[in-house]
């Protein structure tokens, strides 16, 4: 299914989210992530030679940053970390001043931010590639590296089943898009009260095969991959009424065993071990975590390849 790297076009300027990309956009991507990472041509460590990425972060991160300075490095470029609290964004400068003015500096902008609207903005304002490293609503380079490494699990997309569990957040949309656009089954496991965004269910479940129940038992039966994320994301208020919601759900060992015999274990992390799901998963045989987290980089080196060169 993946494509040589010549055939690996895309007709997009930015990322503010998968919604927009076809299968054969993403298939692009992935394309492009497998080859850099596995047999990259030697022209690959200076595409982006002599270019810079921003990157704008009102959000902490360990793999977002890391991931995206070493994908530009490995291209040949180089990034600028840019806090909100030292740039005049962060002190009421508009956005579209502050993609105006990076664009007169840099080659590409990545933001990992709250509102999907100001990655909305600064794509519309911004004449150079911008890049969502993480909103409250989409999560785009994190489901790629998360397809990327399902693909390099399996062989295939077609076929497979995935389970999200727990609180349908940022993470469980992108899943969704992606994984109805690669013909992949998701489905959203969740307590009621917790289900994903409606118009983002709604959109998803028009482009493939999507579903959302609150039935553990039998949604997580022939599932290839189980997928969970922490119970409260950055920035949510942890509250009692919510964890207790959500425990049921917490992926062990028993909930392992009724997915298919050869089900891997996904986890975007950071990972709070026995909450959302318990330490004999995260860290045991079944468990890719740490291929998810080594993917990010690569699938941003896709994204960058593609997007900024």
């Amino acid at each position: 299914m993946l494509k040589n790297l010549s055939q690996c076009k895309i007709p997009h300027k930015h990322l503010p989210s998968l919604m927009d990309y076809s299968k054969d956009d993403i298939i692009s991507i992935l394309s492009a992530a497998n080859i850099l990472k596995n047999n990259p041509p030697v022209s690959a460590s200076t595409t982006l030679s002599g270019r810079t990425l921003a990157m704008i972060f009102s959000k902490s991160s360990t793999r977002t940053r890391v991931s995206f300075e070493q994908g530009v490095k490995a291209l040949g470029g180089s990034a600028i970390f840019l806090s909100t609290n030292d740039i005049q964004l962060g002190r009421g400068e508009t956005i579209h001043d502050t993609a105006k003015t990076l664009s007169r500096y840099v080659h590409g902008i990545m933001i990992r931010t709250h509102a999907q609207s100001d990655v909305d903005e600064l794509s519309k304002h911004s004449s150079v590639p911008v890049i969502n490293g993480l909103t409250d609503d989409y999560h785009p380079c994190q489901a790629l590296a998360d397809y990327l490494t399902v693909y390099e699990k399996f062989g295939k997309f077609d076929g497979i089943k995935l389970a999200y569990i727990g609180d349908g957040n940022n993470v469980a949309h992108s899943l969704m898009i992606a994984g109805a656009k690669l013909g992949v089954e998701v489905v959203v496991i969740c307590p009621k009260g917790h289900e994903p965004n409606a118009a983002i269910t709604a959109k998803t479940k028009s482009m493939g095969n999507v579903t959302v129940t609150s039935d553990i038992d039998n949604a997580i039966k022939g599932c290839h991959v189980v997928y969970t994320d922490v119970m409260f994301s950055m920035g949510q208020t942890v509250t009692d009424a919510k964890k207790a919601a959500l425990m049921p759900y917490q992926v062990n060992s028993a909930l392992m065993n009724k997915a298919h015999k050869d089900a891997i274990f996904m986890h975007c992390l950071p990972a709070h071990r026995d909450e959302e799901v318990t330490g004999e998963v995260i860290d045991g045989p079944q468990s890719v975590v740490f291929d998810q987290a080594e993917n990010r980089m690569w699938a941003q080196i896709g994204v960058m390849w593609h997007l900024m060169k």
